[in-house]
């Protein structure tokens, strides 16, 4: 599940796990190599620690009837939450779930420290390798590429989510191919937009926030916020910067709902149809549909500008905290398998990470009343096809915080755009 907040991990809290590792080493906090399996028959607890619904709840139930002995317990919190907390447990060695979700723009954080989590090569499942798009794979390992340390759960393929009856009152086309035509660059997205502010359709803004729009656009470029060598490029990368530029003109035509992602107003936009675009990985289909109940048939999805992107998606990680490391990466297996995430898909929208299914007719066929009935399968699996890999650095998740603080002050109208991106510069200088 791909939900990326514009929330950051609080930097003293990485400091803090970084220390831990160093003072460390080589200490399995607890869990123990490859040891630590259930005796036969022994009834054993696996909780698995997520950030939202993955869907899993009836995966577990079937993987019980041929596994009796085994309970599974889910412990759930919000996405900032999970990722705080996951660093301040793993810096402690107490507290971990046996098997943590960790979505993408945080893996790179935890990959780094590779003696806090088990190497699923230890349990085989280097033999899932052929499964997977080559660079889903590569963003599981260490950063020498010698441990295997999360096994990936989905992509975030790129598209845009729309209320076709909000286009429809604003004067704007509605039919999916025709609003893709109206945005095939992020400048004509945003002439579109100003198209639609002019209509005053009441109650109703033309995107939620700048804040996923910019990490859309970042996310298309061949180079993100770091180059291959880890380091940060912010200041020296023009796309960055151009994402910024044009990021920041949404809010200053007015265009934004000024929503933060995943907090309450925010999910109650949905429902009172306070915004009428939305970047859209496929996991966000599940979102939209969760929140806006009463709205089926008023989306639909359409292309996004600039091309294809990424934007989420998860990895199942093993602490070396837990009491059972045999039976987790088990589960871990039996989750990320190709038939779970191709079912996964199906009834929660998470796209697989698994090429193989992209051309299954039951993918390609796929498609949602909820949104029109709108052939997502194909739509996802052809920006998934379309997908260009990008290097992710270690403390990417802190540095897109530093940038969206500064385009929320934008936002807010405390700062002008040149002011806060003199300010996030600065936040950045001080990311080590």
């Amino acid at each position: 599940m791909g939900i990326l907040r514009p929330r950051l991990l609080a930097p003293a809290v990485a400091a803090l796990l970084a220390a831990s590792v160093a003072a460390c080493g080589g200490d399995s906090g607890g869990g123990g190599g490859t040891t630590g399996s259930a005796e036969p028959g022994e009834k054993i607890t696996l909780t698995v620690g997520l950030f939202g619904d993955f869907g899993f709840k009836p995966l577990y139930e079937e993987y019980k009837k041929t596994h009796p002995n085994i309970e599974i317990t889910e412990r759930v919190s919000e996405f900032a939450d999970h990722h705080n907390n996951l660093i301040k447990r793993l810096a402690t060695n107490a507290g971990t779930a046996d098997i943590e979700a960790v979505e993408v723009g945080y893996i790179s954080t935890f990959t780094a420290t590779p003696d806090k989590f088990h190497n699923l090569k230890d349990y085989g499942l280097d033999a899932r390798q052929s499964d997977y798009l080559d660079w889903k794979w590569q963003q599981g390992l260490s950063k020498d590429g010698s441990a295997l340390l999360g096994l990936g759960t989905d992509v975030g393929g790129l598209a845009m989510c729309y209320r076709k009856d909000l286009f429809e009152k604003a004067g704007l086309p509605s039919d999916r191919d025709e609003v893709s035509a109206l945005w095939p660059t992020w400048e004509q997205y945003i002439e579109t937009g100003k198209k639609f502010a002019a209509a005053n359709v009441a109650g109703a803004k033309f995107v939620d926030s700048p804040g996923e729009i910019f990490r859309a656009m970042v996310n298309q470029a061949p180079v993100g916020l770091y180059d291959a060598q880890d380091n940060i490029i912010v200041a020296s990368n023009p796309e960055v910067k151009k994402a910024w530029d044009l990021s920041n003109q949404l809010s200053q035509n007015g265009l934004t709902a000024k929503l933060a992602a995943f907090s309450p107003p925010w999910n109650t936009g949905f429902a009172k149809g306070s915004f009428a675009t939305i970047i859209c990985p496929a996991w966000m289909t599940g979102y939209i549909q969760e929140q806006a109940k009463d709205a089926s048939g008023k989306w639909d999805i359409a292309a996004v500008p600039g091309g294809a992107g990424n934007s989420g998606g998860s990895h199942l990680m093993l602490p070396k905290q837990g009491k059972h490391p045999k039976e987790a990466a088990e589960l871990i297996n039996w989750l990320t398998s190709k038939e779970n995430q191709a079912r996964v898909f199906k009834e929660e929208g998470t796209f697989p990470s698994i090429p193989a299914l992209y051309d299954d007719p039951s993918i390609q066929s796929f498609t949602k009343p909820f949104f029109g009935d709108a052939p997502i399968g194909k739509i996802y699996s052809d920006a998934a096809k379309a997908l260009k890999p990008q290097h992710l650095g270690p403390k990417e998740a802190e540095v897109r915080t530093a940038i969206g603080n500064g385009l929320g002050r934008v936002e807010q109208g405390k700062q002008t755009p040149d002011e806060a991106w003199a300010q996030v510069l600065k936040d950045v200088e001080k990311i080590k």
